[in-house]
């Protein structure tokens, strides 16, 4: 029991960091952000900080990462749910409303839009971060794109395009839509609104309907 301590206690740590990161970079930007500012938030000191992390980029790929993973699993679990009771359906509604459930989250406020804006700007800014970070969205465009494969497989259902290319038109066009929602001062319900329509109209671009 107590050999399992240590380890709670560090994930413990890992998790409160992230989620101070995530307040203070999304506030503050990456660049700007200091380590000091992430412990203070967390309650941490910087030698908790550095004995969990590398850096403090390091710290923000776990960040977006996680939020990702979530949501994927999420959907995923979802998903294997309907096909096991026979209720996964074949129209571009249910595709739509099975893909929105891997973009819609309860992060997906006016900081978790500026927390994914952080990173894009920083790796337009770092090649090493770049790298790093077009391997994770590259994971996460495939991890979708298997889904997409797996309601296909179940159903029957065709696309127009490869699982990988509808994927990629489904996340693309939900964070433009989202991103222009936070913009123009949208409050959530609306932000949902238009982030579902968006997403409707690429299912109808990308299932075929018989």
């Amino acid at each position: 029991m107590t050999s399992t301590t240590p380890a709670r206690r560090r994930d413990a740590t890992r998790q409160r960091l992230i989620e101070a990161a995530a307040e203070v970079f999304a506030e503050s930007g990456l660049d700007a952000a200091s380590v000091e500012a992430v412990c203070e938030r967390a309650g941490f000191t910087r030698g908790a900080f550095y004995s969990n992390f590398d850096s403090k980029e390091e710290l923000f790929l776990e960040l977006a990462a996680r939020v990702w993973r979530e949501r994927v699993d999420a959907v995923a679990t979802r998903v294997a749910d309907l096909q096991e009771d026979g209720r996964l359906e074949v129209s571009t509604d249910a595709i739509q409303a099975v893909v929105q459930r891997v973009l819609d989250g309860p992060a997906e406020d006016r900081l978790g839009v500026l927390l994914m804006s952080e990173i894009r700007m920083h790796a337009l800014r770092n090649a090493d971060f770049a790298a790093a970070y077009l391997r994770q969205q590259e994971e996460m465009h495939a991890s979708v794109a298997r889904i997409i494969d797996d309601i296909g497989r179940s159903t029957g259902v065709r696309f127009r395009v490869p699982a990988a290319a509808a994927a990629r038109l489904f996340v693309s066009n939900w964070e433009a839509t989202l991103i222009s929602a936070v913009m123009a001062g949208l409050d959530e319900d609306e932000r949902e609104r238009r982030c579902r329509a968006e997403v409707a109209q690429i299912a109808h671009l990308v299932l075929v309907e018989d």
